[in-house]
């Protein structure tokens, strides 16, 4: 859907003119539209959106048209379309990994239970299934740790964050302004944007205040140090970045060599740990509880 496919033969045509295919991972997705109009224009159409099976073929002969390829490295589901069966699903795309137009596929924007189901079955029928989660995931969205993480770390999937940097608000090129949406510094989230002014509350600025203290610590860039604590939670083996320049993507590779102490870290997860919602707050007391029983021999039954 990117620039209505134009995107993928940008991509295509690089990867063609230096004979780069067999050095590379090429990944794309399907779920939305490709069609002038934008993402949503033939919605309600399974014909042409969605993850019904049909739409996965077209999609993918798209792709494969415009990326100048026989076949995907990794082919990502974009978004739950919350109709598909998952049974159907992944009968779909292991048919492609079967037919070699695919070698693996993974699951984007959906919920923890239905990449917990795909994976399951998968599993129990010896079939192709997902091998990562892309998920929203920085120091100022966490709540992929409530289910998403544990879930991909039980299945064997791998998580790959998307907007690490929040939409570029975890760069630093923000100050708050005179009031809680309001923000000085020109960039993403002052124009055209999914976020809209979400980004901008007071415990993110906050949470801002302590990645630029521990920048300032180890004398590198906010944007890096924040990469570097993506890259240091449990389950993440990939981080997707955005760059308009080669510089930003060499200083946002260069978080790869950032090394906390264990003061550092616990600085930047406890400043940025989500506020638990649901049930999850009674998990977390008789887990504790559970442990201290463990370790330091508390009555078990004090938690009740």
């Amino acid at each position: 859907m990117y620039a209505g496919g134009h995107s993928e033969e940008l991509i295509g045509q690089c990867i063609t003119d230096r004979k780069l295919r067999d050095r590379i991972v090429l990944a794309t997705k399907f779920s939305f539209s490709a069609a002038p109009g934008g993402p949503n224009a033939n919605a309600g159409n399974p014909n042409l959106c969605g993850n019904g099976r049909k739409n996965i073929y077209r999609a993918l002969e798209g792709s494969l048209r415009r990326l100048k390829t026989d076949y995907i490295d990794l082919y990502w589901m974009h978004v739950w379309d919350s109709v598909t069966p998952v049974e159907e699903l992944l009968q779909s795309l292991g048919d492609l990994v079967r037919e070699g137009k695919i070698r693996y596929f993974a699951l984007s924007d959906l919920p923890a239970w239905y990449a917990t189901k795909a994976a399951t079955l998968a599993q129990v029928y010896h079939v192709p299934g997902p091998i990562a989660l892309q998920m929203e995931y920085s120091l100022v969205e966490r709540s992929i740790e409530q289910e998403h993480v544990s879930a991909a770390r039980d299945c064997g999937l791998s998580i790959v964050p998307w907007s690490p940097l929040a939409g570029g608000f975890l760069s630093g090129k923000y100050e708050r302004g005179n009031g809680d949406r309001i923000a000085d510094g020109e960039g993403r989230l002052n124009g055209a944007n999914p976020f809209g002014d979400s980004k901008f509350t007071d415990r993110n600025w906050d949470i801002l205040d302590v990645l630029r203290a521990v920048a300032g610590e180890i004398n590198k860039l906010v944007a890096q140090v924040a990469l570097a604590w993506l890259l240091a939670q449990p389950g993440v083996g990939s981080v997707l970045i955005g760059a308009t320049k080669t510089k930003q993507l060499a200083d946002n590779i260069a978080s790869l060599a950032i090394q906390f102490t264990s003061e550092q870290l616990q600085k930047l997860t406890e400043a940025s740990a989500p506020v638990p919602v649901g049930v999850y707050p009674i998990f977390m007391k008789q887990t504790q509880i559970l442990k201290n029983a463990v370790f330091n021999g508390t009555d078990v039954q004090s938690w009740q």
